[in-house]
């Protein structure tokens, strides 16, 4: 913790989380699988003709991101901030999940206006392509998450244990499709397939991207209220009122507060007990792990700005 002038208090140390026993190296052998899988799918596309392998790609591709986020965390998570990054690194990953994410996006888009093209001029696909590379990457999709599932306490590593299944479900559809186009020549079950995992990854890169413009743009963090904060603040003995209360993450699992407080007239020991208290009361209610409070004596008018319309005050019983 480190004390500044005129009643500010930082608190650079994090709530303390649990981390699953995980390497970050299995992380990266997880990525370097998921891209030989999503460039053998590429190959099978193609020659097999098969929009649904494509698609299927694309969707793969999608898990890169997650993954990637997942081992730039575990890597950095203890990495300090210095004079250029002064929040440290937290937020790389974020930044390259927006990234990707508007790629896969373009691509979805892309590769569904193939898919609909192959409804109007259908074209013979080679089944046993779809099925042999549908097999291997349900093989890869496996692997990756029984090589996850330590991880699965934590709720990013739970994320991509979540759409790893969906891959696994993509795979499947895939190989029963080649299997109904063998048994009946069926041509438009390809395109009907690829047109659903393209929504799929569509639905999912919208939701990445989502997530990260929230973060990037100091958006609150998920499931927090501002109010709940300044309510819990206003318990901590001495604090009256509460007002300029800004939360904004980090990047995952590391979010930050400032507020200011107003307080009577104490002697700096008092001060600092409830410098103490309050951000030993918002890590533990909330997780906030960075917090900074300026006081203030009550009865002082109010020179910033609201982020309610009314600051929090405490009530008095009668």
């Amino acid at each position: 913790m480190h004390s500044h002038a005129h009643g500010v208090r930082d608190h650079g140390s994090h709530a303390g989380h649990s981390h699953p026993v995980l390497e970050p190296s299995v992380l990266g052998w997880a990525m370097i699988a998921t891209l030989g899988l999503v460039v053998a799918e590429i190959f099978g596309g193609v020659l097999g003709r098969s929009v649904a392998l494509l698609n299927d790609a694309v969707h793969n591709l999608s898990d890169v991101p997650a993954l990637g986020i997942s081992y730039l965390a575990m890597r950095w998570a203890q990495r300090p901030a210095d004079d250029e990054k002064t929040y440290g690194y937290h937020r790389a990953g974020i930044l390259a999940a927006f990234t990707n994410a508007t790629v896969l996006v373009l691509l979805s888009l892309w590769l569904g206006y193939e898919a609909v093209e192959r409804f109007r001029s259908p074209v013979n696909v080679v089944e046993s392509w779809m099925i042999w590379t549908s097999l291997a990457a349900l093989a890869v999709n496996g692997g990756i998450t029984l090589a996850l599932v330590r991880g699965r306490g934590d709720l990013n590593l739970r994320s991509i244990l979540v759409h790893n299944f969906g891959d696994a479900l993509s795979n499947i559809a895939i190989i029963g499709g080649a299997i109904i186009i063998h048994m009946t020549g069926l041509r438009w079950i390809d395109p009907l397939l690829g047109v659903a995992i393209g929504l799929l990854v569509l639905w999912s890169s919208i939701g990445i991207l989502r997530q990260s413009s929230h973060i990037l743009l100091e958006g609150r963090p998920q499931g927090m209220s501002v109010e709940d904060v300044a309510r819990a603040v206003l318990t901590v003995p001495g604090v009256q009122e509460v007002h300029d209360v800004h939360i904004w993450s980090l990047g995952d699992a590391h979010n930050a507060l400032s507020l200011h407080a107003r307080i009577p007239d104490m002697h700096l020991d008092e001060c600092e007990r409830i410098l103490s208290d309050i951000q030993e009361k918002v890590a533990d209610k909330f997780g906030i792990g960075h917090t900074t409070v300026q006081l203030e004596r009550a009865g002082l008018p109010a020179q910033s700005g609201y982020v309610m319309p009314e600051p929090f005050k405490k009530v008095e019983s009668v």
